[in-house]
């Protein structure tokens, strides 16, 4: 078979994944310094619902710019030099170990171009579209800063849900298959659990799940575990304190499912009960092999821990409710108490923003990890944009 290296930013995506090596020609947007030299096996693979790992690389056939629209591309297993090729990021589930490391190593690899360099134009000639239907400032602006980083561009609407079409009455399909033709991939937050995997199935980009609703926030549970690793030294083997509104929060519902990835993990569940956590977790950590215990004493589990993962009480989850949010805000609080029993070598993590859960002298103790926890979402971003529009 001849060899064919094709080159424009947006990538084909059928029922069954991405097609890295067929990509969409588009005149306005092609870019002849951009190649991606990827070879594809002709056999046919089924994947993940949201990534494929295979090891085949053979050559491809050549393929004409005319031809690439009608590709039936469940054909294309999407693997480059044996390496997994991303497809979305929608949940913790999709990922194993070996992806997870795989994803770490770039983010290092980001870290050293960030820190080292005036910044990267790997991503030079690329939009990426950030819909965002509920408020951010870390998530929204790490990924716009990522981008920008890799040479890439953004286009970003910062509260969709009233200054968007969604105001009208646009579905969410709808506007995904509006923005994809401004774009090469979306990042979506939006209000509705689920809303991430209908944007996924729907478009024919990469679609970034930035948080959906009481659902997932995988992002932020890549960059937690990288903390985790970089701060611990290591991920087997840890104990683990969630704390705070764990029946509400996207954030802690995805750490457990990933850090359940790796052996020999305890995790300590600490709540009001109004908040405690939902038994679907609960039972996936069962079923995962994963030791797992509630307690209502947050100073004895600190004293066993190597990682208090402290979040908020969540006001906009309580609907009209607000007495049972007054109930349940203040009752677990970081504070000096909670560092005098805490070991040495722990940390102290949040995913922000904070209220009044971890009081303003604990910032100050090199145990205090969240705003390190904050910087490191810069690197997975920047690692998964780069995976996501260019592969390996």
């Amino acid at each position: 078979m001849a060899s064919s290296t094709l080159s424009a930013p947006v990538m084909q995506k059928g029922i069954h994944g991405w097609n890295p090596c067929a990509r969409i020609s588009s005149n306005a947007r092609v870019n002849s310094h951009r190649t991606l030299n990827c070879p594809l096996s002709m056999s046919t693979v089924r994947k993940p619902l949201f990534f494929r790992a295979h090891p085949s690389s053979i050559n491809p056939p050549h393929v004409s710019a005319s031809q690439r629209y009608s590709l039936d591309t469940k054909k294309f297993p999407v693997s480059c030099a044996g390496k997994f090729q991303l497809d979305d990021v929608i949940e913790s589930q999709q990922f194993d170990t070996d992806i997870l490391n795989g994803i770490f190593e770039v983010a290092f690899e980001m870290e050293k171009i960030e820190k080292n360099s005036p910044g990267s134009n790997i991503l030079k000639g690329y939009l990426m579209a950030t819909l965002f239907y509920e408020p951010s400032t870390r998530t929204r602006l790490s990924f716009e800063s990522a981008m920008k980083r890799l040479g890439g561009e953004v286009l970003t609407t910062e509260n969709a849900r009233e200054f968007s079409s969604a105001a009208k009455g646009e579905t969410l399909e709808d506007t995904i298959r509006t923005v994809e033709g401004y774009s090469d991939i979306i990042i979506l937050r939006h209000f509705e659990g689920g809303a991430a995997k209908r944007a996924a199935s729907t478009a024919t980009i990469p679609v970034i799940n930035a948080g959906d609703g009481p659902g997932q926030h995988p992002t932020q549970a890549l960059l937690d575990v990288y903390t985790i690793k970089r701060e611990i030294g290591r991920l087997d083997g840890i104990s683990l304190g969630l704390v705070g509104d764990l029946a509400n929060g996207r954030t802690v519902r995805s750490l457990a499912y990933l850090i359940a990835k790796y052996k020999k993990v305890k995790i300590y569940f600490v709540a009001p009960d109004v908040v405690k956590m939902k038994d679907d977790i609960k039972d996936y950590l069962t079923s995962m092999g994963v030791e797992w215990e509630e307690s209502s004493d947050l100073l004895e589990v600190a004293s066993k821990c190597d990682v208090v993962y402290q979040t908020r009480i969540q006001k906009e989850r309580f609907g009209e409710r607000i007495d049972l949010y007054e109930a349940a805000r203040g009752k677990y609080i970081v504070d000096k108490k909670v560092l005098d029993v805490l070991p040495k070598h722990a940390v102290i993590m949040h995913p922000l923003p904070r209220l009044d859960e971890i009081t303003v002298d604990v910032d100050g103790d090199p145990r205090a990890a969240y705003f390190r926890q904050a910087k490191n979402g810069l690197y997975i971003r920047m690692a998964l944009l780069k995976l996501l529009l260019l592969g390996w």
